[in-house]
């Protein structure tokens, strides 16, 4: 008897903090790619980003965020691993972890098109089908390679931003329903972003 595959997507990114965009960009690609599930992976040290909030709080923000998907599950393998946060760190350990999965990994349009700037970019090529979501019209120039397995998913919800979540806290804005409501209480209780309530 042949056994399926499974299909697990992988999402990684800062998560500072985690917002409705990267949920239902998480949900409309497992929905168009048929995932059984899908894996959000908290960057420990971003290579690219100098300040970010500590890693266990975005990690609990996206556990809070997740939590009530059951196809949706959070590692903390990018958090507990010391050093620097790479992709193709990532994708091996999960590789591992599902060895005899299909990997799909799910970014930003404008992170994918800069692939080819990333640590190890051919030893990564292999391990995932890689999924770039980018707002509705957004015109998207992605490298021109033959090794690349790269998908493009319009999801309306990413306009969106971590950035405009985090100034508009700064700025004592409301954010509900930018973010789950779990992740507006944790940001005013820990007083991330300048939250003062």
């Amino acid at each position: 008897m042949n056994q399926k595959r499974p299909r697990i997507g992988v999402m990684g990114g800062t998560f500072d903090p985690i917002h409705n965009g990267h949920l239902v960009a998480a949900s409309e690609v497992a929905d168009a790619f048929q995932l059984d599930e899908v894996i959000f992976v908290p960057t420990g040290v971003p290579w690219h980003k100098k300040a970010v909030s500590s890693a266990e709080h975005r990690y609990l923000m996206t556990v809070i965020a997740t939590a009530a998907n059951p196809s949706f599950t959070v590692s903390r393998v990018d958090v507990d691993r010391p050093g620097v946060t790479y992709t193709i760190d990532t994708l091996e350990e999960v590789a591992k972890t599902y060895p005899n999965a299909d990997l799909f990994f799910i970014s930003g349009a404008d992170a994918i098109a800069q692939i080819l700037v990333w640590k190890d970019i051919e030893k990564i090529w292999p391990l995932a089908t890689f999924v770039a979501v980018s707002r509705p019209g957004h015109v998207l120039e992605l490298p021109d390679t033959e090794q690349a397995a790269i998908e493009v998913l319009e999801v309306p919800a990413l306009a969106i931003s971590s950035t405009a979540v985090r100034a508009r806290v700064t700025a004592g804005k409301p954010i509900w329903y930018l973010v789950p409501d779990g992740v507006v209480q944790y940001i005013a209780k820990h007083e991330l972003y300048g939250a003062d309530n």
